[in-house]
Formats: C-alpha cells, structure tokens, sequence
C-alpha cells in the first residue's frame, strides 16, 4: 500500500500538470528576460572565465559554485536518462530536450539571481542561501512554512537518489567490470565522502571544480571519437531527430514506436531531470559564490543546464542515434554502454570510469544541499550529524536494494519544486528589475575583470 502512495505521488508530481509548470516557468521568466538567457551566452561564458576568483563576500569562486552545482546535475541522468528518453520517446526525445534547456536557462538563471539577492550570513559568518532564504527574505514571514516545505523536502531527497542509490550504481557497476566486492568499494566511497565534507563547502568545491572539469572533458572525448568515427550518419541523425519531434518515430527493430506527445514527455521529463532546472537545488550552491552581484552569478549559474543538457546530454543522444543502438532491445545505460563497447578500446571500463566519477561528485554536491536545507530547519548543531548520516547512507547504499528508496526519493525531489516554482513566479518581477538594472550599466560601460 506504501509503495501505491508513492506510486501516485510520483504520477503527480512528475505528471503533465507538474511538466506543464516547470516548463510554463521556464517560458514565462525567458519571456519576461526578452531572451536574454539565450542572447548573453558568450557573455555569461566570459564571466565563467574571469570567475575562477571572486569579487565580493562568499565561501568559493563563481567558477567553483558552478562545478559544485554541476557536480549534482551531471550525472548517470546524462547517460541513462537520455537512454531511456529516446529508447521510449525515439530520438525526437532530444528535440524537445533542447527546448527544455533553452527555457530551463531562465529558470535558473532566476534561481541564482534569487539566491545571492536574498542570501543570509550564519552564526559562522558563512554566506547561505537558496529557495528556503528567498522564500522567506522575499516573499515574508507568511510564507516561511512554504520554506520549511521545501527545506524539509531538500533535506531528505537526497539520501536516495543522490547519497544510496549513487553508491549502489558505483558498486555494482565497480563489482561487474573490476569484480571488487561491494563492501570494499561502499568503504572506500565513504571514507573518501567523509575526508570531502570534513572540510564544507570549499573543500566540496575544490574537489568539484577538479573532477567535474576532468569528468566532462573525458566522456566529450569519447563521444566526439565514436561521433568521428560515425560522421556521415550525423547529419542523418539530426533530420531524423528533427522529424521525430513533430512526426512520431515508426516502428524499426526492437523499438515499438513512439508518438509526438510520448517523444515530448520523454523528452520534457528526463531533460528537467537531468539538469534540475526548477527543483531549486542548484542555487543552494550559487549563493556561497563570492560575488557582489546576482545577476552576473545568475548569467554563470544558467550555464549549468546549457553544459548538462545542450552539450553532455546531446552527445550521448548523438551516439545512441549515429550508431542504430537506440532502437535495439537494450534499455537505459546498457544501450550507452554497448556503443562504448563496440566502439572504443577499453570503452566498457572509460563509460565505468565515467559513472563512477558521475555518481561520486553528484554524492559530494548532493550532501551540501542537503545539509544547508537541515540547517535552515534545526540551525548549526545539525551539520555533524547529518555529515555522520551522509557518510552512513553512502556505504548502507551498496548493500541494498534500492526499488523503493528510488521512488521515494524521486517524489520528494519533485515535489520541492512546487515551493520554488511558486516562489520564482511571485518574486520574477525582482529578477527582471535587477537584470534590467546591471545590463543597462554594464552596456554603457566596457566589461571590467572583476577585482
């Protein structure tokens, strides 16, 4: 009966009314921006750059408050998400996850912009900030139950899909290609885990702003060498994926089909998933920033779901495509995993190096959220022993099994977008204010490094 519950929880809170709003959202802030997530591109790329040092009060550079929220965006999502999404969709899935991604940009740049506008100073004199601050700082005292919802939420979604259901991936995927027990990699894991938040959120983003980088660099790489290898199909692909996306995609091989409306759940479902453009967990990470603006931390922070779904999420699109695997009998990761395999020498072991660096620095991200969201319900005292369960859940995780954790994680991570979809529609008259603002004095002044 429990699982039932959760079973319709999840229909709502990942059903067309909840897609509908995410997305609505999305359109509405990009709308109210005059498209300017999408025309300041090179410019928040410019900002990315001179970012690896801050100009202002935080806890870690804008170039680190972004590869922390990479760390929890980019993950087994960008592989066996976007598998699952064309395998059931057909590849016009990735049509519509790139219009996803060009109006979740505005949702999180507005995140951002939030965040840092109305973020708090601790009883440690460290910068906080997120959907519960600008919940409360924005919208008032009567709305702070509707920050505690999402506090509550935030704080215990990630101990299934970002902390447990993390570890069991790496330890099965570690136990299937390297035969190494479960038990040795769910101790290894967690003592590297808890060595990480020993040191908060600047040695999180430390670790962050090294592996990410490192992570991406090598899975572009191996795709862009089976997209070589496979050139000529590319432009094939792109026709076909076009075409999919307002025609359905026939019957062919071992796939069964799919409709316009299934291509653009599919799609709209797994691309809001994978970069988390509205579920307000990333601007958790951008208020520590040291910044003394919001808007230009809001232009960096926007870059998050252009690198996670305009980029990685494409590639592994491409290569399922390019290659014919998407409409073969596999399903999820193993479609993914085959390519590699077929492809590239040692390609099961690079897609197995990759997941585990995924799902290792999705934990490392995951934990700071979730200990900022139990801070703001219980205050400082809470932070070592939510450390103490974070470490736990990592090694609880590769000996269990996981069916119910999932689900019931996936409800409690769609359901905190509800409070922060709420507050990003109330406030959005503040993020356009202040992005009128800073454009009209940055347009009449040459672009300056910040100090």
């Amino acid at each position: 009966m429990f699982e039932q519950i959760i079973n319709a929880v999840n229909s709502i809170v990942w059903g067309p009314i909840m897609l509908t709003l995410l997305l609505g959202t999305g359109v509405f802030l990009t709308i109210g921006l005059r498209g300017m997530t999408i025309t300041r591109i090179p410019y928040a790329f410019r900002q990315l750059l001179k970012g690896r040092k801050g100009s202002g009060e935080g806890e870690i550079s804008p170039f680190n408050a972004l590869m922390t929220a990479l760390s929890s965006t980019v993950g087994t999502g960008n592989i066996a998400g976007v598998a699952t999404a064309i395998g059931i969709g057909g590849p016009g899935a990735l049509f519509w996850m790139w219009c996803t991604a060009l109006v979740g940009m505005a949702t999180k740049y507005a995140e951002a912009v939030l965040a840092v506008n109305y973020r708090e100073t601790d009883a440690a004199g460290k910068k906080v900030g997120g959907p519960m601050y600008y919940i409360k700082n924005g919208l008032g005292k009567r709305w702070k139950p509707l920050a505690f919802l999402f506090a509550l939420f935030g704080s215990l979604a990630g101990f299934g899909l970002a902390n447990t259901v993390q570890s069991n991936t790496v330890s099965q995927v570690l136990l299937n290609n390297f035969n190494i027990p479960t038990m040795a990699s769910g101790f290894v894991m967690a003592l590297l885990v808890a060595l990480v938040l020993l040191g908060g959120i600047k040695r999180i983003a430390q670790v962050a702003g090294k592996l990410v980088p490192l992570m991406t660099v090598i899975y572009l790489l191996s795709t862009l060498i089976i997209l070589a290898v496979n050139v000529s199909a590319i432009p094939a692909a792109f026709a076909l994926i076009v075409d999919s996306a307002f025609n359905g995609t026939a019957a062919t091989g071992g796939f069964a089909g799919a409709t316009v409306m299934l291509a653009l759940k599919m799609g709209v479902s797994r691309g809001i998933f994978s970069n988390e453009s509205g579920l307000g967990s990333a601007p958790i990470a951008h208020a520590a920033a040291e910044t003394n603006s919001p808007v230009r931390q809001g232009t960096i922070a926007m870059l998050g779901t252009f690198i996670d779904t305009l980029i990685i999420c494409t590639m592994t699109g491409l290569v399922l495509i390019v290659s014919g695997v998407w409409n073969s009998d596999l399903q999820g990761a193993a479609m993914t995993l085959m390519v590699f395999d077929a492809t590239l020498p040692f390609g099961g072991n690079i897609l197995s190096l990759c997941i585990a660096l995924f799902a290792f620095t999705t934990m490392l991200g995951w934990s700071y959220y979730g200990e900022r969201c139990a801070q703001f319900l219980l205050g400082p005292k809470v932070v070592m022993p939510f450390r103490v369960l974070w470490v736990a859940g990592v090694f609880v995780g590769t000996q269990m099994s996981l069916g119910l954790v999932w689900k019931m994680s996936d409800a409690l991570n769609g359901m905190m977008a509800i409070p922060n979809l709420l507050a990003l529609l109330l406030l959005s008259p503040v993020v356009f204010k202040l992005t009128k603002q800073y454009f009209q004095q940055e347009d009449t002044q040459p672009e300056v490094e910040p100090n």
